[in-house]
């Protein structure tokens, strides 16, 4: 059959389209392909930590560009699976997740490759059923030891400042050594005191069964009536609020607070102490990054979804503010907090 010139011009250029758009069919480069969609969940969506998170993995989608994030709140085992689900029928290639039992670690990976998700866990590790670290799972998360070393840092330091006796003084360590996050800032903060010159052996643990204020408050209480002699506590903890059940206890007991010295991680759960009219033994908070893993993690998923680089599998950040009454309005506020 014979062709016109028109026709033939016609063709020539669907064939010429065609040809363009397949080679540039890839959904990693194509400016015009579909969003590579990313979910991001957490467990306490309500907390500051977490909204900056999310901020942040925004903040990271807009840079790499063509990225979606898909915020859901996971704050039980159930909704965990659930949104896992829903992220694969909506056409997610993977997620960053701060779960809200690391116990979950192998039904979390068992969803995920199903669907064939990529995974990073975010702030808390993955435990196994044995109840072991998983580590073959990306993990980005704040250097454990080191902000608990920098911690026992600071309370010694503070204990100088002060000219405090140390046949007179203690350390009242509430731990929750169960939890290895935990474990790794109190051993952390005792091991900075002692390579400072504190004596080992007026370092007096006690364990939560909470880490909240109330398990703290019961755990500092049992042994403070023990040590009756001591006239000084340097109070550590594995964040702002065991520390904070630490103060309150000694308030209890009659402490003032030039005879206490606390010292939190967080930050963000210390704004309501730092901003009271009057200072208490709670010096102030050593606030890790939550915008640096909120960004960090959207860009190294992205990275290992468009261009098949796999994230090391844990990934320590150490950046920490140390927050006091004068300047913990100013530093929040430069993470977004």
């Amino acid at each position: 059959m014979k062709l016109s010139k028109r026709t033939f011009l016609k063709s020539l250029v669907a064939v010429s389209i065609l040809t363009v758009t397949g080679l540039n069919s890839n959904p990693a480069y194509s400016s015009s392909s579909e969003p590579i969609k990313l979910g991001f969940l957490v467990k306490q969506p309500e907390e500051p930590w977490f909204q900056t998170e999310w901020a942040f993995a925004d903040k990271a989608a807009k840079d790499l560009g063509n990225v979606q994030i898909i915020k859901i709140a996971v704050p039980d085992g159930e909704k965990t699976l659930n949104a896992i689900d829903n992220l694969a029928a909506n056409g997610a290639k993977g997620f960053v997740i701060c779960t809200p039992d690391p116990k979950l670690g192998p039904a979390i990976m068992a969803k995920a490759r199903a669907y064939d998700l990529k995974v990073i866990a975010v702030d808390d590790q993955f435990l196994n059923a044995a109840g072991e670290p998983m580590t073959n799972v990306p993990l980005i998360m704040m250097a454990a030891s080191e902000i608990g070393q920098r911690q026992g840092e600071e309370l010694y330091k503070e204990m100088q400042n002060r000219k405090w006796d140390v046949k007179d003084t203690a350390v009242l360590a509430i731990t929750a050594d169960e939890l290895d996050t935990a474990r790794r800032r109190t051993e952390g903060s005792i091991g900075a005191l002692v390579k400072a010159g504190f004596p080992k052996e007026k370092i007096y643990k006690s364990p939560t069964k909470s880490n909240d204020i109330p398990g703290a408050l019961d755990a500092a209480n049992s042994m403070l009536v023990q040590h009756p002699e001591v006239k000084n506590w340097l109070i550590v903890g594995m964040n702002d609020n065991t520390v904070l059940g630490g103060v309150r206890a000694t308030e209890g007991q009659g402490f003032k607070p030039e005879n206490v010295v606390a010292i939190g991680i967080n930050g963000v759960d210390a704004v309501n102490e730092l901003s009271k009219p009057k200072a208490t033994g709670f010096l102030g908070s050593l606030l890790p990054s939550p915008d640096i893993h909120g960004y960090r993690s959207v860009e190294l998923l992205t990275k290992w979804i468009r261009d098949g680089v796999e994230p090391e599998k844990y990934i320590a950040v150490q950046d920490v503010v140390f927050l006091k009454r004068d300047n913990f309005k100013e530093e929040l506020s430069k993470k977004g907090l």
